[in-house]
């Protein structure tokens, strides 16, 4: 049985991340599917449920009861139709521009380029990529966090992993920056992104319609095989600088 119900109190993706973890913690509730405009909560039961349990599980959101939606609409519609944009070159603008000013800083460390160095290129870009990326996570700490805890395993499990992870990416910028114990940044580097990859992978193959939190909550980004290939490039430099 699906029940809509219009939520209030949401301003942003973190909120409705929240939203959705909380209403999928009752018991009874096999999914919810949470959009922020229009404020609605699409509710997948098992078995009767109350509009008290849920309220009592979301907190400060209000809920009101809609009527009961006919179960017309078929799993890949829901996913349609949750509020993320579609997956494009211009819905990852904002991230290709960041990538790109990241490695043009990186690339100018060197300037005039007479004994360019490709290890010095990676270190360079992987303490930019770091220390931005985590600039723009403690934007918002609360809203990353319960976006990051939708799918990476360790966040699920520990959503504490979700306010603690972007002081560990601006921990690991600033050691590449200063080349501070190298073997032991580039093995956590590889520790903590392999980890990481794993929830982003798995939603990916789920084909599970969630926002990415690689830019904290600043962006409404769609998860796709664009995190893959981020986290994944991440810990292919830190293997290579490691080993060479």
């Amino acid at each position: 049985m699906k029940k809509e119900y219009v939520v209030e109190g949401m301003t942003c993706g973190g909120c409705v991340a929240s939203v959705q973890k909380k209403l999928e913690s009752v018991e009874g509730v096999r999914r919810a599917i949470v959009s922020l405009s229009p404020p609605l909560a699409e509710v997948d039961l098992d078995k009767s449920v109350s509009l008290k349990q849920l309220q009592e599980a979301t907190g400060k959101y209000l809920l009101s009861e809609k009527a009961p939606l006919i179960n017309l609409v078929s799993e890949e519609k829901q996913i349609e139709e949750t509020p993320l944009p579609e997956k494009s070159i211009h819905t990852y603008k904002p991230l290709i521009l960041i990538v790109s000013f990241i490695l043009g800083v990186s690339v100018l460390a060197q300037y005039p380029w007479n004994d360019f160095n490709g290890m010095l290129l990676m270190r360079h870009f992987m303490a930019g990529f770091f220390i931005v990326f985590a600039f723009f996570k403690l934007l918002n700490i609360s809203g990353f966090a319960d976006s990051y805890s939708m799918y990476d395993i360790v966040a699920k499990r520990w959503k504490t992993w979700g306010f603690i992870y972007p002081f560990v990416e601006l921990a690991l910028g600033i050691a590449y920056l200063i080349n501070i114990f190298p073997t032991a940044i580039n093995i956590a580097t590889i520790i903590i992104l392999g980890i990481s990859t794993i929830g982003v992978v798995e939603s990916n193959l789920n084909k599970r319609a969630i926002k990415c939190a690689c830019l904290g909550d600043v962006f409404n980004l769609p998860m796709s095989t664009v995190t893959i290939v981020e986290d994944v490039s991440m810990v292919l430099m830190a293997v290579v600088m490691l080993l060479i």
